[in-house]
């Protein structure tokens, strides 16, 4: 008597597999095989004929294995034991790599239109110019006039290139999508706070020249004020770059910015300015220590804030 189709639903699949091995193979070729030949067959093909006979067979394959070399796949390490610093270092690295790819985009769409270098210097140049026929040189103590016309042209050309750290992408209408961007938002600050100081450090090393022929400064002490530029640059870029997000959603973003930056940045331009007065008076760079490391100080304390509260002022 044939089993039924609910007693062959409920059977196991092992012993449905001996079933239809067993008439298949056995029961329906019993007349070239020999019943012990067919029964053998049918065990061989059962699963816990593998489970039993797969050790043995390769039990002395086992054995040479533990007493030659390791193998490459024995030795290498295993996804769980890579130590915790080398996934650190990677996710780092990766975060950099989002930041420099946002940075290089800025720069080279700056490198192609010229729009920020080209008016930041126009600007920048027209205010030493002004200054210089303004004073007579003769008359005037250069090391206490010279640093305050030096960054008051820093200051406002910078401003002026900071209006166009977020302008160019909200007035082409990709600013959505790169706010939609798989890339974390801290990282979009990075990239934008680098790409903004080295094209402000750009603009400056044309312009020190410049300053220095203008003013009959001499080029050592031009070269000694290049570590005060650029950690002043660095605070200022990493403040205008935070306070650029924030008035780029305002009506008056061109005015709002300047309101908003130039009291954050009351620090560092007097300190900027009595050290570049230090050094054009003849001081070494090594006395101006303090100053120095307020500088840092502040570079540091407002790099990080901005870095940390970007997300949030680009979500509000």
């Amino acid at each position: 008597m044939s089993p039924t189709p609910g007693w062959t639903r409920k059977r196991p699949r092992h012993w449905a597999k001996f079933w239809s091995l067993c008439t298949a193979r056995g029961a329906l070729s019993s007349w070239q095989l020999t019943i012990w030949s067919a029964v053998w067959h049918c065990v061989t093909k059962l699963p816990f004929w593998h489970a039993v006979a797969w050790p043995i067979a390769h039990r002395e394959r086992r054995s040479m294995e533990k007493t030659s070399e390791p193998s490459i796949a024995t030795t290498w390490p295993r996804r769980r034991e890579i130590p915790a610093a080398q996934g650190w270092v990677a996710e780092a690295s990766g975060y950099l790599k989002k930041a420099g790819t946002i940075a290089g985009k800025d720069l080279l769409t700056e490198w192609r239109g010229k729009e920020v270098i080209s008016a930041t210097l126009v600007f920048s140049l027209l205010t030493i110019v002004i200054f210089n026929f303004a004073f007579e040189l003769q008359r005037v103590d250069l090391p206490t006039v010279a640093p305050g016309i030096l960054w008051v042209a820093f200051t406002f050309s910078g401003t002026l290139g900071l209006n166009r750290s977020f302008a160019v992408e909200k007035d082409r209408g990709s600013l959505a999508g790169l706010m939609l961007a798989p890339v974390d938002r801290s990282a979009i600050y990075l990239g934008k706070a680098t790409a903004n100081i080295l094209l402000m450090l750009i603009a400056e090393a044309i312009l020190l020249p410049m300053f220095g022929v203008l003013f009959n400064m001499s080029g050592v002490r031009l070269v000694s004020i290049v570590p005060i530029v650029i950690l002043g640059t660095i605070g200022f870029a990493a403040v205008g770059t935070l306070l650029a997000a924030v008035a780029m959603h305002t009506r008056a973003r061109e005015v709002m910015l300047p309101v908003l930056l130039f009291p954050m940045l009351i620090p560092v331009i007097i300190v900027a300015v009595q050290a570049t007065g230090n050094v054009l008076r003849g001081d070494a760079l090594s006395t101006l220590t303090p100053e120095l490391g307020v500088l840092l100080a502040y570079d540091a304390i407002l790099f990080v804030v901005a870095w940390l509260s970007f997300e949030f002022v680009v979500e509000a």
